[in-house]
């Protein structure tokens, strides 16, 4: 009879542990302001993205639905690997847009000029975090502080979709944020 009590005992508190250190723990690593526009967000998925084996960064989807779609609002947030400069992960952004078959010319211009006034610099360890917004666009934010909205709903599909989009250039990291790996 102790030994069941024990036992049960034992599993309450690995519940209770789960609950109140995990959970929140994971929910916290979104900042506050998209905290607050995803309230109920949850992790679906995490992978690495690696360039000839070169850790770049570490990328984190959360939903705010029971599952990921174009027509809800998510965040995908990046923690880098290595300093970048803002505008060359702008630019590469707009290389992988245009290769996915999503904007070129102008449009891809502008949408690279605003990816550069949105992007700062990073160094290893610095997150920036997108909120997609269905029919209004993206917002980004650099250690947990907006750096700006890109109110253009065309734009926001296609930068995520970078990612996201079945022609993304890494399928692997696809199915991880998806959580269908």
């Amino acid at each position: 009879m102790a030994r069941r009590l024990l036992l049960l005992l034992t599993w309450c508190a690995c519940l209770l542990l789960a609950t109140f250190v995990f959970t929140p723990a994971a929910h916290a690593m979104l900042p506050d302001a998209v905290r607050a526009e995803l309230p109920t967000a949850r992790l679906t998925g995490e992978g690495r993205m690696r360039w000839f084996g070169l850790l770049l960064y570490d990328a984190k989807l959360w939903v705010d639905a029971p599952a990921w779609s174009w027509d809800a609002p998510f965040a995908l947030d990046l923690e880098y690997a290595r300093d970048f400069a803002g505008t060359r992960i702008a630019q590469a952004s707009a290389d992988e847009i245009r290769r996915i078959g999503l904007a070129d010319g102008p449009k891809l211009t502008a949408w690279r000029d605003a990816m550069a006034r949105a992007f700062p610099d990073v160094r290893k360890g610095d997150h920036i975090t997108g909120v997609y917004r269905p029919g209004v666009g993206a917002e980004f934010f650099h250690q947990g502080r907006s750096t700006g909205p890109v109110r253009d709903p065309e734009f926001a599909r296609a930068f995520f979709s970078i990612w996201l989009d079945a022609r993304t250039r890494e399928p692997k990291l696809r199915a991880a944020l998806l959580g269908t790996k």
